[in-house]
């Protein structure tokens, strides 16, 4: 899927989450060696991804796809970022 657009992810994430900040932390720490832009969704501050995500945050997706939840799946994403580009 080769573009020159950066590719945008969404983490799902709540205050008071130790697992939301630690997959912060974690994708701050990629965007060193991969592009890509990143939206963060209080899932708290938003009906719908209340719903949908409930307790299961953090929770990290393109579009639809859901990359990985709880725990950054760094390999998992590499390899996504890789094939974005």
């Amino acid at each position: 899927m080769a573009t020159d657009a950066l590719a945008r992810l969404t983490l799902f994430s709540r205050r008071d989450c130790h697992l939301c900040d630690e997959m912060a932390a974690e994708l701050a720490a990629l965007k060193a060696t991969h592009r890509f832009d990143l939206d963060v969704v209080d899932v708290d501050a938003n009906l719908e991804s209340a719903r949908r995500y409930g307790d299961r945050v953090p929770v990290l997706t393109h579009g639809p796809r859901e990359l990985c939840h709880a725990r950054l799946d760094r390999a998992a994403v590499t390899a996504f970022l890789t094939e974005f580009r």
